[in-house]
């Protein structure tokens, strides 16, 4: 039988016994559908831990947890684990979901219940990246104006390099084949010659030692400049 097969026989309930277990090694008295709750798992006087089962992940999977927390903090999220690229891709995106919500999550092999847990219930404190922060801050510092539509897509989203690159050809459509210290000069684009140099846009061609010029694709470019640029 493929796993497409074994998935569509698959129900919530075959998600419990091997849950059941799990907890169970861990001294907890275990119990389902507790009130609205498909699992309730308790050992002494902590609080209770409440389990959501489903098949796969879901928006509403994540609302039941969170309706869950107004009777416990320790709330965890189950779903059958899968395999490929694809899930795991999933796992890893829920499972930073869950710990921003504060919730915990656990997956569910069911060909042998191999029961995992990604991340357990508690106070989301994220960890911020310095330099991510301070890439974000410098790409906002160089872009002039504000040329893109937010929400568009990645493709032909205008960046800084992408303005500067724009410079460029803007100065050498109107002067000619320079120098790349002299376009860096006038253009105040720091590293005009490494860009003209690299040519990630096709619009640059190498005419000698040091001087670069204009292609065909670089002076149609140029038509852009003014939204690009932040122009009227």
């Amino acid at each position: 039988m493929g796993q497409s097969a074994k998935m569509s026989s698959a129900r919530e309930t075959d998600l419990y016994p091997p849950i059941k277990s799990f907890l169970e090694d861990q001294g907890y008295v275990v119990k389902s559908e507790v009130g609205a709750a498909d699992i309730v798992a308790i050992r002494g006087a902590e609080p209770p831990v409440v389990v959501e089962l489903k098949l796969g992940f879901s928006l509403a999977l994540f609302h039941q947890c969170i309706a869950r927390m107004k009777v416990s903090d320790e709330v965890y999220l189950a779903v059958a684990r899968m395999p490929g690229k694809r899930f795991a891709k999933a796992v890893k995106d829920n499972t930073a979901l869950a710990r921003r919500l504060g919730l915990g999550l656990i997956t569910v092999r069911l060909a042998d219940g191999l029961v995992e847990v990604h991340c357990d219930p508690g106070p989301y404190v994220p960890r911020k990246s310095a330099k991510r922060q301070a890439q974000l801050l410098r790409e906002f510092a160089r872009r002039q104006g504000d040329p893109n539509d937010g929400g568009q897509t990645r493709a032909g989203l205008v960046t800084a390099y992408r303005q500067d690159a724009l410079r460029l050809a803007v100065y050498l459509f109107e002067v000619g084949a320079s120098k790349g210290a002299d376009v860096a000069k006038e253009t105040g684009v720091q590293h005009a010659t490494r860009m003209m140099r690299d040519n990630h846009y096709g619009w640059f061609e190498k005419v000698k030692k040091g001087v670069y010029g204009l292609t065909q694709s670089g002076a149609d470019a140029v038509a852009t400049s003014p939204r690009i640029l932040g122009a009227g």
